[in-house]
């Protein structure tokens, strides 16, 4: 993927110069979109994964407001005024779902009666599963990276939602490692784009997509 090119950017460039021709350029969003995502998915699936007691999760709360929530949010604002469709759907969809996570936890989780819990973010976590199985088909014109992230995400979305479902830890912790594949794969795409922006050319392949 060449340096200048984003994430599945749709811009149609026209032959007559219009008036948002003359403002800056925007810098490619996506690498931080793709941050934010990453490390609050990792934190959070260290947890789910069984590797840290589950006494420390609240960690993962101020992280899903300030950075997979509010950065991520930003980072698909900024990609509406690049003209990057997919992108903007995507980075702002993830970053409502971080700060939705955060307002369910602080706010709404205690007046769900025990029982009924398990099933509400069992259905949660499937709806967002949908989502990111269809926005897995765009993604195929994008780039492998992230297609690799939406695939995996997609999975992990769907193992969560069924382990929260049926109350099966052993199906959360799978889960929970699926999501630690997802962070890795999108950290790695992060890493590549900001690295091959700052130095001009194609340091590190994420494998375009487009034909």
């Amino acid at each position: 993927m060449a340096a200048s090119a984003r994430i599945g950017d749709d811009r149609i460039v026209s032959p007559v110069e219009s008036p948002a021709s003359t403002l800056p350029p925007v810098a490619n969003p996506a690498p931080l979109g793709l941050a934010a995502f990453a490390l609050t998915t990792f934190v959070l699936s260290m947890f789910n994964a069984g590797l840290l007691a589950a006494g420390g999760e609240p960690v993962v709360f101020g992280l899903a407001l300030a950075y997979g929530g509010l950065a991520q949010l930003l980072a698909g604002l900024w990609e509406f005024r690049a003209g990057n469709t997919f992108g903007a759907t995507a980075f702002c969809s993830y970053g409502a779902f971080w700060l939705s996570f955060w307002a369910f936890v602080e706010f709404f989780e205690k007046s769900i009666p025990a029982a009924d819990a398990g099933h509400a973010v069992g259905l949660y976590l499937i709806a967002w599963g949908i989502f990111t199985a269809y926005m897995f088909i765009p993604s195929l014109r994008t780039t492998m990276a992230i297609s690799v992230v939406f695939a995996l995400l997609a999975l992990t979305f769907i193992v969560l939602g069924i382990g929260n479902a049926g109350g099966h830890s052993g199906i959360i912790k799978i889960g929970g490692w699926l999501g630690l594949a997802t962070a890795v794969a999108a950290w790695y795409a992060s890493f590549a784009e900001v690295s091959n922006a700052t130095f001009g050319r194609t340091v590190f392949p994420v494998g375009p997509l487009r034909r």
